[in-house]
């Protein structure tokens, strides 16, 4: 396991669990947008959640590589998601902010490959 590795993949996995950390506490900066965007108030819990396991995930691949192989799809799908979300809603000035959670997420992923 190389050094750059293991420091992209924690500085991401930190990254992502801020993430779900805010949507959890209903940091205004995140669930503001989120209801702008249509997404349901009761799906906030599972996105949190979601975010969450693939940053717990990521930690976890530098140990067990399959875990982390498995959190990097989900977390890629999440954030894929995420972008098709502000697109539809039409506020394509915040398409980049999912693009900066997903960008650590594969280049950990790359860095490990």
């Amino acid at each position: 396991m190389n050094l750059a590795y293991t420091i992209v993949t924690v500085l991401a996995a930190l990254w992502v669990g801020f993430s779900a950390l805010s949507v959890f506490i209903h940091a205004k900066w995140v669930v503001e947008p989120l209801a702008e965007y249509g997404v349901a108030r009761r799906w906030w819990p599972w996105l949190g959640a979601a975010k969450a396991a693939g940053s717990l995930g990521l930690l976890a691949g530098l140990f067990v590589p399959v875990i982390g192989v498995l959190a990097t799809i989900g977390l890629v799908l999440y954030f894929t998601g995420a972008v098709v979300t502000v697109a539809r809603a039409r506020s394509y000035a915040h398409l980049p902010f999912p693009l900066l959670y997903l960008a650590p997420v594969v280049g950990a992923f790359l860095l490990g490959a």
